[in-house]
């Protein structure tokens, strides 16, 4: 996947740098309007939505295929995200060292989105050792579900060991701040579409922050993001 930055109005390169100061500090998109106005670079707030909408998902896609391996040891939680006015549920998981693993955006918090969770991140990362998980019945019904299924299929060398440890969750917990940094400082989102490409964004910016992107040259984050383009 290339992104493809035909029929807009602005430089590629202007596009990346907008994107990346808006999902890596607390800027709004009037103040990042405001930053490029006095550089004689004028867009509208509207604008940058727009790009974000269109590129970040793009954009973590991309990072995907350049993405470092995880530990098996995964540290799994929920938090609220604001959604029209609306609390939704965000899955998020890090491995022990802190490198995320994956996220997923749910309007319920029950074993069937705690499966799709996991389904994503398996498919990512292949199947952990062990997931360190909260009190909820939900997490531990959707890998009761795939153990019993690794289970029947005769992988039972493989199954995941299932931990309900509160202090060791600690990490995942802590990890959470970016993303409800971001919220807060948009006041929640006011659309499914733009919660899900901003939190791919943000989640993007730290991994790349927490260097996970395999990559063989010693170069600065913000190199790393522009990269994405090649």
């Amino acid at each position: 996947m290339t992104l493809n930055f035909s029929g807009r109005h602005f430089p590629s390169d202007i596009i990346m740098q907008a994107l990346r100061y808006y999902l890596a500090y607390k800027l709004s998109y009037r103040e990042i309007e405001e930053m490029f106005a006095e550089r004689n670079i004028h867009f509208d707030h509207s604008t940058l939505n727009r790009w974000v909408i269109k590129y970040a998902p793009q954009l973590e896609a991309i990072f995907r295929k350049k993405k470092r391996l995880v530990s098996g040891s995964w540290r799994m939680d929920e938090t609220y995200i604001k959604i029209k006015g609306l609390w939704v549920y965000y899955y998020r998981a890090v491995d022990k060292f802190g490198a995320v693993i994956d996220f997923y955006l749910s309007e319920t918090r029950d074993e069937k989105a705690a499966h799709a969770f996991f389904t994503k991140a398996i498919n990512q990362h292949g199947l952990p050792e062990k997931v360190v998980i909260d009190k909820s019945g939900a997490n531990a019904a959707a890998l009761d579900t795939i153990n019993i299924r690794l289970w029947l299929s005769g992988c039972m060398l493989f199954m995941i060991e299932v931990l309900a440890v509160k202090y060791l969750n600690n990490m995942v917990e802590q990890s959470h701040r970016k993303v409800k940094g971001k919220m807060h400082q948009c006041l929640g989102w006011k659309s499914w579409e733009g919660a899900e490409s901003t939190l791919a964004g943000v989640e993007l910016w730290s991994m790349i922050k927490l260097g996970q992107m395999d990559t063989a040259q010693m170069t600065s984050p913000w190199e790393q993001f522009y990269s994405l383009t090649a």
